[in-house]
């Protein structure tokens, strides 16, 4: 990591503080006054969005050129795939072998490309449950107004262009945003396959029942009221029953 990264994520830090400070009075004032407590899922994920973003924001633009900070040489880039020759030319700058290639600046900046962006691709698919190609959207879209963003030296703010428009980072930092949704999709369907195979999930074990000895089915009547039994039945006793001989 170059000193201008761990300035800028030193300056990340701070803002994230400073930023969060205010959300959180903010975010625990409403939510004692619309549910009476405070919800802390909410503000668990409001936190990891606030710190991502001032990360985000200050690894793009900062440090700020200052008044002795050359001019660059290049300012646009749009070979694809440039940062695997630029692997070689340092290499080659230094006089180290291929098997060092995972050590140079340029391939931790490339690495550094696509980290930035995987948190915007867990969100996406954790928090706002979108599909992996929204996710690309977003991702290419956030990139591309960050290059837009540098190339016009921080939409004329800036004293001079500090930062190259590259096709590269774009395509990085679109895969980033990829790989972000995918761990978290992975990760969301294991965790649904652990809560499916569970001990309440068993099959119950069937009651036994008494078996009913086959034979003649017989007719059931339905029952009369009891008010009907006594008004069948006369004064002095019971009726007297037809008499039939025997055949």
């Amino acid at each position: 990591m170059t000193w201008a990264q761990q300035t800028a994520l030193g300056y990340g830090l701070l803002g994230f503080l400073i930023v969060w400070g205010i959300v959180l009075a903010i975010q625990v004032s409403t939510q004692r006054a619309r549910y009476g407590r405070v919800r802390t899922r909410s503000i668990v994920v409001s936190g990891a969005v606030t710190l991502y973003a001032c990360l985000a924001v200050a690894v793009v633009l900062l440090p700020l050129p200052g008044p002795n900070t050359p001019a660059l040489e290049q300012t646009v880039q749009l070979v694809p795939f440039q940062w695997v020759a630029d692997i070689g030319t340092e290499l080659a700058k230094y006089d180290q072998p291929g098997s060092a290639a995972l050590f140079t600046q340029t391939f931790q900046q490339v690495a550094m490309n696509v980290l930035l962006f995987v948190p915007l691709g867990i969100f996406a698919k954790v928090l706002w449950n979108q599909r992996a190609s929204r996710a690309v959207l977003w991702g290419f879209g956030a990139s591309l107004l960050i290059e837009l963003t540098q190339i016009t030296a921080n939409f004329g703010t800036a004293p001079m262009v500090y930062r190259i428009f590259d096709i590269d980072d774009l395509m990085t930092n679109t895969s980033g945003a990829l790989l972000g949704w995918v761990a978290a999709a992975l990760f969301l369907t294991l965790r649904h396959m652990a809560q499916d195979v569970s001990p309440e999930d068993a099959v119950p074990a069937q009651q036994a029942t008494v078996p009913t000895p086959a034979g003649r089915a017989h007719q059931v009547w339905p029952a009369a009221p009891v008010f009907a039994a006594h008004d069948a039945v006369p004064h002095g006793g019971l009726p007297a029953l037809p008499w039939h001989p025997r055949r």
